[in-house]
């Protein structure tokens, strides 16, 4: 029957006294052989699931604890995020009831973390193809996740051990146990005292403590075996062994209630933990009953165990068609990585749109949820390539740029080598002019390699700013010579009102020149008062005028007193302009005479020729004064010249 193949619990070793019961076991210990060698029946399916779980929970009774705990999507947390649940979950006394937990934290943290090292490392060899240096990487979070789980794992190993003691000290006991339940079936022995006898062996297995799981139902099965034997076969005070059957068949009852009522829980994974516990009361607390309804009320609770094991059967599949949908959208995640490795883009700026998709993509990978256990390892794996094959199309863009920036670097030296030799130059007129065109160079050339940038940077400022300070410190020191030579022409401007030409040609020019020479040796005067310049000049005029000098001479003294007054504010813009002017003006003056030339040409080709009119007269004339104009021009030109090579 199939209660006597439950409720007997077919896997006991004992010995019966009578043949016919050592038959009976030997027939069903042979039948529970060939059941295991075939496929296992659903009602069997149902109640291994559930002697399985208790075997293991008896075995530790902290596992019961496990299932208060909600286990979380690991896989969808960030490292941090997955080292606080650490730190928070093995702060519990019962390090076992959170193995599960910890093992899939350790598991998602790993991944994530080797998937991160492996970035870095590609990261390290992109910067830095041609190092010899083995790369090295500390993060913080990771050692605090080592010593968080090592904590964890050294209270893990000292409960481990202490269990093992206990388990295997505690099976011992219940093995003595079994053994004096063979010893009680004596009918020399007096039924009271049998009966007292079995009453406190029932009350030391009760409180005997947990033993190994794979030994857990033989032991069991043992146990009642014998237990249903004492019942069965010793004349027994009839009336107690009925008062038995009727509570343990009222407490079985109760049981089977109970379990029809857990069938309309909607919480079937909470519901299916009660049936466990009423399985363990079943078989644990509660003796047998008698025969006449041990069939019927075997099959009431089996098929029931059954059922509730079919609804959370249907709950598994439901789990399992959302991991099937996980897959889908993870295997997607995964092909839009691999069609963003393979799309080229040329700038930085490009690239970090791509490497924002790819950590949007990485996100939703992770927070996608689980996927079926037997395909989680390659569709990590795969997810592992895509990313890392991304990276290797991305870093090969950043070892060009790196290349350039290299490039950049050496060129970026080269002017700070220049700077560094100009800072301390004391030809701040040339030397100006060289700055800053460095500085123009330096803003053209593109970037540099993130850690050599601010040493660079520093280096050439600093030689930058060294000069230009002393720069600003003489011009400083000649601003105050200025004021004080502009000070000293007012002076002189206001002597020179006074002069007085002497009739004498020669001595007036020599005057006239030691004036022009002392106001040069005075020096320079600040930008905003130039115009005393000009009031020079105008004194200068006047007396030129009341010199009887030829126009030439006239025109070159005031020309050289101007473009000396130029040189000497080092106004060089002015003194390009002049040139460019006189250079235009060569040119005008060569063409006026060129056509004047072409036009006496044509008149001495006439019959006439040899009688030059009015006309002709007049344009010899003028090609006479063009020709001293150009001269003059071209002395202006020469002097001008000659000024540029000083």
């Amino acid at each position: 029957m199939l209660e006597e193949k439950n409720d007997n619990l077919q896997d006991a070793d004992g010995k019966l006294a009578t043949e016919t019961t050592e038959t009976a076991t030997a027939e069903s210990n042979s039948t529970d052989d060939t059941a295991n060698e075939e496929a296992v029946n659903d009602h069997q399916k149902a109640m291994n699931a559930i002697e399985d779980s208790n075997a293991e929970e008896s075995e530790d009774e902290t596992l019961k604890d496990r299932h208060e705990i909600p286990m979380q999507d690991y896989d969808s947390l960030s490292m941090e995020e997955l080292v606080e649940n650490l730190k928070s979950i093995t702060a519990v006394e019962k390090v076992m009831s959170v193995k599960d937990h910890v093992d899939e934290i350790k598991k998602s943290f790993l991944a994530k973390y080797n998937d991160f090292i492996e970035e870095k490392k590609e990261a390290f060899h992109a910067e830095q193809p041609d190092s010899t240096e083995d790369f090295q990487y500390h993060l913080p979070l990771k050692t605090q996740f080592d010593e968080y789980y090592n904590a964890y794992k050294d209270r893990k190993n000292t409960h481990f051990k202490s269990l093992q003691t206990n388990l295997k000290s505690n099976l011992e006991v219940r093995l003595a146990i079994v053994e004096e339940l063979k010893e009680l079936i004596n009918p020399q022995e007096d039924i009271k005292d049998t009966l007292k006898h079995f009453n406190e062996l029932r009350e030391r297995w009760k409180n005997a403590g947990s033993i190994p799981k794979d030994k857990y139902n033989h032991v069991w099965n043992n146990y009642h075996f014998h237990v249903e034997n004492f019942y069965d076969y010793l004349h027994l005070d009839r009336e107690a062994r009925d008062l038995d059957f009727k509570h343990n068949l009222e407490q079985k009852q109760k049981i089977i209630l109970r379990v029809d009522e857990l069938l309309q829980e909607d919480d079937i994974q909470k519901a299916f933990r009660e049936l466990q516990d009423l399985h363990r009361m079943w078989k644990e607390d509660i003796g047998p009953v008698g025969k006449e309804h041990r069939e019927e009320i075997w099959n009431l609770f089996s098929e029931l165990t059954k059922r509730m094991h079919d609804k959370r059967e249907l709950l598994f599949e439901k789990q399992r068609a959302v991991e099937v949908e996980n897959l889908a959208l993870k295997n997607q995640i995964i092909a839009d990585i691999e069609a963003l490795a393979t799309v080229k883009v040329n700038s930085h700026s490009q690239w970090m749109v791509q490497i924002e998709k790819v950590e949007a993509l990485r996100t939703a990978f992770f927070n996608a949820g689980k996927v079926p256990v037997e395909v989680n390892e390659s569709t990590w794996k795969s997810f592992k390539n895509a990313v890392r094959d991304f990276n290797s199309f991305k870093n090969s863009f950043y070892k060009e740029i790196k290349k350039d920036q290299n490039e950049n670097l050496n060129k970026k030296n080269a002017l700070v080598a220049q700077a560094q030799a100009l800072q301390n130059s004391d030809d701040f007129e040339t030397t100006t002019n060289t700055m800053k065109r460095i500085q123009e160079e330096w803003k053209q050339i593109g970037h540099v390699p993130r850690k050599a940038s601010d040493k660079v940077w520093s280096e050439f400022k600093t030689a930058c700013n060294y000069y230009f300070d002393r720069l600003k410190e003489q011009k400083y020191e000649s601003n105050a010579q200025e004021v004080a030579a502009f000070e000293a022409k007012r002076e002189y401007l206001e002597s020179l009102r006074d002069f007085e030409l002497s009739g004498s040609h020669k001595e007036d020019l020599d005057a006239i020149k030691l004036h022009i020479a002392n106001w040069k040796e005075l020096g320079r005067v600040p930008h905003a008062r130039r115009h005393i310049e000009g009031k020079f000049n105008k004194i200068l005029d006047a007396l030129f005028d009341k010199l009887s000098l030829s126009k030439k001479d006239t025109d070159m003294m005031r020309f050289s007193t101007r473009i000396d007054q130029l040189a000497e504010n080092n106004d060089t813009r002015k003194l390009e302009n002049e040139k460019i002017f006189i250079i235009r003006k060569i040119e005008e003056v060569q063409n006026e005479i060129f056509q004047l030339e072409n036009n006496i040409q044509f008149f001495t080709n006439t019959k006439n020729a040899k009688k030059e009119n009015s006309i002709v007269l007049e344009v010899r004339k003028n090609i006479a004064i063009h020709k001293e104009s150009l001269d003059i021009w071209k002395e202006k030109l020469v002097q001008l010249r000659n000024l540029n090579q000083e």
